[in-house]
């Protein structure tokens, strides 16, 4: 599994850009201070950090299938209500929330719209479902410059092109398929400034992620020499990292 990895070799490599976005997203689904909310899809806690700022611990509750990301979360946040589980069967009640958010989430999920249907489930009539897949079709994703760098030398390795929800619209094609309503079809962004190529580069060599794992994959002259393409595609350090994510929030509907 790509993220049976330590909290910490997470936010080293994911991290850097997922806390940023944090703030942008619950920005884009209408987080506020008086609403109870659930992050699905936790990791070690980006989206939760943002969410617990927003409208305290007590209010906030996380799920996630990786253990280890569990026990951190449970240390970094020890008034949260942090449960192991996938995001196709949340330990909640229905409309137990007034929001329920996945940040680079559902890409991951065994059945998109199966948890984006549990989402909707757990959440009160006329709340909100939110998501958001970093962009994998038009190359203003964070690892962009990576996968770029495998085709070139392994034409054959889609990378994380073709997963779910990383092209413009798919998150609310899923949406309006888990039946919310009202869906709204957007993008967040963020910049990140990298001081070295080496301080970009080191965090891919943890093993987290589809892209961890391919690099763990190589042979030490493997490794160096996508190293060295990446160090030719990307600009003279210092350089920043535009990084773009689709996004979509729908409404819970109420009741008939």
């Amino acid at each position: 599994m790509s993220f049976a990895v330590s909290a910490n070799a997470y936010d080293r490599f994911m991290g850097r850009y997922s806390g940023p976005l944090a703030a942008v997203f619950a920005d884009f689904a209408g987080v506020t201070a008086d609403q109870r909310v659930l992050d699905v899809g936790c990791g070690p806690g980006a989206l939760t950090a943002e969410l617990v700022r927003r409208t305290g611990a007590d209010s906030v509750a996380a799920v996630d299938p990786s253990a280890s990301f569990v026990g951190a979360m449970r240390e970094r946040f020890p008034g949260v209500d942090v449960r192991q589980s996938t995001a196709e069967a949340i330990p909640h009640d229905s409309a137990t929330f007034d929001a329920a958010l996945a940040q680079l989430v559902v890409h991951f999920m065994a059945d998109p719209v199966g948890g984006l249907r549990e989402m909707a489930r757990v959440t009160r009539p006329g709340g909100t479902v939110a998501a958001c897949v970093w962009d994998y079709e038009d190359g203003t994703g964070p690892l962009h410059v990576f996968w770029e760098a495998v085709r070139r030398l392994d034409p054959a390795t889609a990378g994380e092109r073709n997963m779910v929800g990383g092209r413009q619209g798919q998150i609310a094609e899923l949406m309006h398929e888990a039946g919310l309503v009202d869906v709204v079809d957007g993008s967040v962004a963020v910049t990140v400034e990298h001081s070295t190529f080496d301080e970009w580069w080191e965090p891919f060599t943890l093993g987290v992620g589809p892209a961890g794992v391919y690099t763990a994959s190589l042979s030490p002259e493997g490794r160096e020499q996508l190293e060295e393409t990446c160090r030719d595609l990307h600009p003279s350090a210092p350089f920043a990292v535009r990084a773009t994510a689709w996004a979509a929030r729908g409404r819970v509907p109420q009741a008939s």
